[in-house]
């Protein structure tokens, strides 16, 4: 299992978590923004556990993410 966070309040909007893993994100049109999709918000911090199998991908839109705000770890 894995968890993925995100600070959403800080997303800029730019898509890219979107492009490169959506299974577990999309842009929300009513303020342009991502989401990770079946999260809990604890404390302003997105969260989700997602199965061993999104990894890469989540792991690679942490790495393209231009403000930092996501993170992934196995848990």
């Amino acid at each position: 299992m894995i968890r993925i966070s995100h600070h959403r309040i800080k997303c800029i909007g730019c898509n890219y978590c979107v492009e490169v893993a959506p299974s577990n994100w999309i842009m929300d049109e009513t303020d342009g923004k991502s989401t990770l999709l079946e999260s809990n918000v604890k404390k302003g911090i997105h969260i989700s556990i997602s199965s061993d199998d999104d990894f890469e991908t989540n792991n690679e839109a942490a790495d393209v993410c231009p403000v930092n705000i996501i993170k992934v770890e196995k848990i």
